[in-house]
């Protein structure tokens, strides 16, 4: 190894200063002096990459803290010591090895491993265990790891120019020769590295700060390449720390190119980094197999995996780089639509129960209705009840901006259920939620009459009988109660007793019974509603995860009604439907979604959407302030008190925090409590309460015993308070227009003005601007959630990952034409083999499997 002595100089040095615990006391006046004279002496040492990455890493030692001087030893050690653990192929390697011991034969070196895509980095050239770890704190442990380890952006240093064109201001690349190479000491220490360069047009001064070891690696007459802003000093144009490299023809790396940035963390160096993954992609990327059958890619225009795995990473133009972009994508998308669809077509292949509309029990439940259904109600009921009649299971969204009606749909799909013999279920996320619609539908559906027939028992449909066919409610022309005996009338009596329903409610024992099933039931009443739901005595049940528990058990689900769908994870919805056989689903959300996002996260779910307000809805005013002018927020406030009414004051952060400066809500709490109106009543709720504890304080502000409610997101779905009418927000910018449309959805319910006022100071920030003044102007959900997906992409529209949402590392949801195009070549794909059985689709169906596995785990 040339310059081995060095070497082993330099690590014994490092070795001692860690030792010191990292004083920098281990060289006479610092590591940095050390490492100065030390590269003066160095020869070839300088030129093994594990040696410019520790000097690298250990420039400007002295003012790093102890955390960062013991990590970067620590990583230069480990680096250094790779040069240590195998040979190094020069011919004169053998030169400067000990002597073996006499009459002692050396061990039998086991021959490498053969690199596949599986091998940890460890088994990768120069990578030691130190890198390995940084890798792995990125997700990334294996080769096949590093080539899915995509940039995410890149340095464009593609136009190269003469020197005399360069401008001021502007990045540009230049090839040019080294004509001078000084090494000038600087008054704050160090030294500055001054490097003159020219071509046929000109000279350039370049200079380095703090590293002086370069000056071994310019050389007098070289051609090299840099790439950096051009600045002027002095008078005069230089680049100050460019990127750079020796010129070469045919392979660039750091500069003269589309330069990656890939995501890094602790311990990994960009120069290195990159160096290191160009090499695995250059080696590894050919390995890869392509997924996708040759038809596939014909048929759809796509560059072939190996290709766009190397393209990239290291593209060679534009073009190529949207190329690749457009085929990795593409794979993301056709995986998404392949899992749906297959989950779909399993659903729908199933045999369901067919509810027959009963018109009469329809009619009966518009005329209990104090409003007249929008045509948006009417048209998503006319596809439920289109699907409800099909003898497969519905498995339908419903979304509608708050306030849209989305609760009188689900209650007269229920209704329709309840009428032909079969029970439902609604699910919500909260207690609060869930008890705001139990009130609800008890009001309006208790008075309604549905057919009291034959009650439905469990019946498996996988034994090839047509549900259809079992006997309908209603279907004897005698009273039910004739051949009821009287235990059974005697269990009926008690359940009505502890539902609450009255003698009015009843309508001769044909009024709809209606119970709520949460955490909080007593024993004895939450015993006897759980055996009147499996003997069928109860018709509606609402509550919250109760309802999936193992004690409850349905006598004959029909529907399943989950609310707020997003709140729960792919398994909690999948367990409410094994609790029936093959139940009908209806989900909703308040949460308006785009196009883009239904095909792709609910692309297994039919889609109705309720786009219309129903008559008489008031308007919120909104309006957007700085901080300086939240005294007139506290002014509205107060006034709006005066009159009767309560206000919400949302923050977007639990606890003060160093790294933010922005009002916590406990922080908030005391402000408002203790000096700005400590004479109102003001509450404090926020995600790190105990359920029951937020449950109380929501109701507790929606009886009024406060007047004002500072609380985090968790008010975003649930609370009904018809006489709150302020909100607040603060860090407006912070939310999502998702998230701030569904806080402004929290006032304006009842019958008085509301308001909702957004505190923001990002007023410099085109984004932020764009985002408030959306929410002055616009007041359609839907219109704001497009804007909030071109504003500020998939991965932060809802606030929160989805749980079971896939990650897309590299498609963007705002490429319509490249998911339409994917979901055409889904349906192709499953039309010809549903199950993806065919050879040519083997790869294909693994690649499916491991990415929504992986969807899953995180969700």
């Amino acid at each position: 190894m040339d310059g081995k002595d060095q070497i082993i100089h330099l690590g014994q040095l490092l070795a001692e200063e860690q030792r010191r615990d990292c004083d920098d006391g281990a060289a006479a006046g610092g590591l940095e002096r050390f490492l100065t004279a030390w590269r003066m002496e160095a020869g070839s040492a300088l030129q093994y990459e594990p040696v410019q990455q520790t000097l690298e890493l250990l420039t400007g030692y002295a003012m790093f803290d102890q955390a960062t001087r013991r990590a970067r030893i620590g990583i230069a050690l480990e680096s250094l010591r790779t040069l240590f653990r195998a040979p190094v192929a020069t011919p004169a390697t053998a030169a400067h090895l000990p002597p073996a011991r006499s009459r002692q034969r050396p061990a039998a070196t086991p021959p490498p491993r053969p690199l596949t895509l599986d091998s940890s980095l460890e088994a990768l050239p120069g990578v030691g265990r130190q890198t390995a770890q940084s890798f792995r704190r990125l997700g990334v442990r294996t080769v096949r790891d590093l080539l899915y380890h995509f940039p995410h952006r890149y340095d464009d240093f593609t136009s190269r120019k003469t020197i005399a064109d360069l401008q001021p201001g502007t990045v540009e690349t230049i090839v040019a020769e080294v004509l001078d190479v000084r090494s000038v000491p600087m008054k704050s220490g160090g030294a500055r590295l001054d490097i003159l360069v020219g071509d046929t047009t000109g000279s350039l001064k370049v200079v380095f700060f703090r590293q002086p070891w370069l000056a071994r690696q310019f050389n007098v007459g070289a051609q090299v390449v840099l790439s950096g802003k051009v600045g002027m000093y002095d008078g005069l144009r230089q680049m100050a720390s460019p990127e750079w490299q020796p010129f070469t023809s045919d392979d660039l790396v750091h500069a003269g190119r589309l330069v990656p940035v890939h995501p890094l963390t602790r311990g990994l160096v960009e120069r290195s980094a990159r160096t290191l993954i160009k090499q695995v992609v250059d080696r590894c990327a050919p390995m890869l197999a392509d997924h996708l059958p040759p038809a596939v890619l014909e048929r759809a225009g796509l560059m072939p995996l190996q290709q766009a795995i190397a393209q990239v990473h290291f593209p060679d133009d534009h073009a190529a780089l949207e190329r690749a972009r457009r085929r990795l994508g593409f794979d993301e998308f056709l995986f998404i639509q392949l899992g749906v669809l297959q989950r779909k077509a399993l659903w729908q292949a199933q045999r369901g129960y067919s509810i027959v509309r009963r018109d009469d029990v329809h009619e009966a439940f518009l005329g209990q209705l104090p409003f007249e259904l929008t045509g948006a109600q009417v048209r998503a009921l006319e596809e439920i009840f289109a699907d409800l009649a099909r003898p497969v299971p519905m498995a339908r969204l419903l979304q509608g901006d708050v306030g849209s009606g989305k609760t009188a749909v689900a209650a007269a799909a229920a209704l329709q259920v309840i009428a032909a013999g079969y029970q439902a279920a609604i699910m919500a996320p909260t207690e609060i939620l869930a008890e705001q619609h139990y009130r609800g539908l008890r009001a309006l559906l208790g008075r309604v009459a549905v057919p009291r027939g034959a009650r439905h028992q469990h019946h498996d449909v996988s034994d090839g009988d047509d549900p259809g066919d079992a006997p309908r409610a209603g279907s004897s022309a005698t009273d039910w109660r004739d051949d009821a005996d009287p235990e059974q009338l005697a269990r009926i009596d008690e359940i009505k007793r502890i539902l609450g329903m009255s003698g009015d409610d009843d309508l001769d024992g044909r009024g709809v019974r209606v119970a709520l099933l949460t955490g909080s039931l007593g024993a004895r009443d939450r015993r006897r509603v759980l055996e009147g739901i499996a003997r069928g005595d109860v018709d509606l049940v609402v509550g919250t995860h109760a309802l999936i528990t193992e004690r409850v058990q349905y006598a004959a689900l029909g529907l399943a009604v989950i609310d707020e769908q997003h709140r729960f994870g792919v398994e909690q919805r999948q367990r409410l439907k094994d609790k029936g056989y093959n139940p009908h689903m209806l989900v909703m959300t308040a949460t308006p979604i785009p196009r883009t996002l239904t095909l792709t996260i609910y692309g297994d779910l039919d889609v109705s959407v309720l786009d219309e307000l129903p008559p008489g809805r008031q308007e919120i005013k909104t309006r957007w302030i700085s901080t300086a002018e939240r005294e007139k927020a506290y002014k509205h406030i107060r006034r709006e008190v005066t009159k009767g009414r309560q206000a919400f004051v949302i923050c977007p952060l639990v606890e003060e925090s160093e790294k933010v400066d922005l009002p916590s809500a406990e922080e908030m709490h005391a402000t408002l409590a203790g000096d700005v109106f400590p004479d109102l009543r003001v509450a404090l709720i926020h995600g790190k309460m105990l359920p029951r504890e937020k449950d109380a304080v929501m109701i507790a502000f929606r009886n009024h015993e406060y007047d004002i409610l500072v609380a985090t997101a968790v008010i975003e779905v649930g609370i009904d308070v018809p006489n709150a009418t302020t909100i607040v927000i603060e860090g407006a910018e912070r939310f999502g227009l998702a998230q701030l449309h569904q806080f402004r959805g929290r006032v304006g319910r009842g019958i008085h003005q509301s308001y909702c006022i957004l505190v923001s100071d990002k007023e410099q920030n085109d984004v932020t601007r764009q985002r408030m003044e959306a929410m002055e102007q616009i007041r359609d959900g839907f219109q704001l959630a497009e804007i909030d997906l071109q504003i500020r992409g998939p991965g932060e529209f809802f606030g929160t990952r989805q749980s079971g949402t896939p990650d897309l590392k590299i498609a963007r949801l705002a490429d319509t034409r490249l998911l339409h195009a994917a979901f055409r070549e889904a349906q192709t794909i499953l039309a010809d083999d549903p199950q993806l059985e065919r050879p040519e689709h083997a790869m294909l169906r693994a690649k499916v499997d491991e990415f929504w596995s992986e969807a899953l785990q995180a969700g």
